[in-house]
């Protein structure tokens, strides 16, 4: 429910903008690479003006899941840690119950302790 409403009042809205953006900036601007010499043509690359826009956001997304992925590192690990300990806890009890099963009845008292 929440990644149908996320479409249709962000992602649709979105795409909507950009796409008028392409259409409306069909024309080809100059990028300069040299950013002390601008008249150098060898340093120039002509491209339509939708293509830098899309070119920036795309670049945008990449930095920011790549950002985002650095931050949440310490957390996967953390993860992986809890999982391998859950793990060796649940052998650890599967490992008690057929030691308890092998073992007769004595007919023993539970001592609880703090």
């Amino acid at each position: 429910m929440i990644r149908r409403l996320i479409t249709l009042f962000i992602t649709i809205p979105l795409a909507i903008v950009l796409i008028a953006l392409a259409v409306a900036n069909r024309h080809s601007v100059p990028l300069h690479l040299d950013v002390f010499n601008s008249q150098n043509a060898a340093l120039t690359v002509h491209a339509p003006m939708f293509l830098w826009l899309l070119s920036a956001v795309a670049i945008g997304v990449l930095a920011g899941g790549i950002g985002t992925w650095i931050a949440q590192g310490k957390h996967r690990k953390m993860e992986r840690r809890y999982k391998k300990e859950a793990a060796s806890l649940r052998y650890e009890v599967e490992d008690r119950k057929r030691t308890k099963d092998a073992e007769p009845e004595t007919g023993g008292t539970l001592l609880l302790s703090r």
